[in-house]
């Protein structure tokens, strides 16, 4: 006679053996939010620039390992306006991500489009153009 506990048993760690492999599968996810100035006579520029983003300036921000990335426009004060980006990093070296990103020739002629729009926050760390933000609460 077979023990149904036993199959009960067999089942249950079957279960958590697949929903381990799904976890490992897949890729952890890092998230990142970033703020900058945006100066107020360059809003119709720098949203006519993201309206049509080079192909191989997402074909290497894909290729950096970042995802879902988004940017958000605030004015905060009268005559304020500010960026803020929002991105998930799935790779394992962030920093190496990020300098074969700025070593990019493409993403370096992008850059020359969009930072004359840009100006970074006055209380920054050293030279950082976007200034990373804190995450204070995440739910999924």
């Amino acid at each position: 006679m077979k023990n149904p506990a036993f199959k009960l048993g067999a089942a249950a760690l079957l279960i958590a053996a697949m929903a381990l492999a799904v976890a490992l599968a897949q890729p952890k996810v890092q998230r990142y939010g970033s703020i900058i100035g945006l100066k107020p006579d360059k809003i119709e520029t720098y949203k006519k620039l993201h309206a049509a983003v080079w192909p191989e300036v997402l074909a290497m921000i894909k290729a950096c390992h970042i995802r879902n990335y988004s940017i958000y426009l605030k004015e905060a004060e009268p005559g304020k306006l500010y960026l803020f980006s929002y991105f998930e990093y799935t790779g394992d070296d962030f920093a190496a991500d990020m300098a074969r990103m700025a070593a990019d020739p493409v993403t370096q002629k992008w850059w020359k489009e969009t930072d004359p729009c840009q100006v970074p926050i006055p209380k920054r760390e050293g030279k950082e153009w976007w200034s990373p933000m804190g995450e204070v609460f995440h739910a999924d």
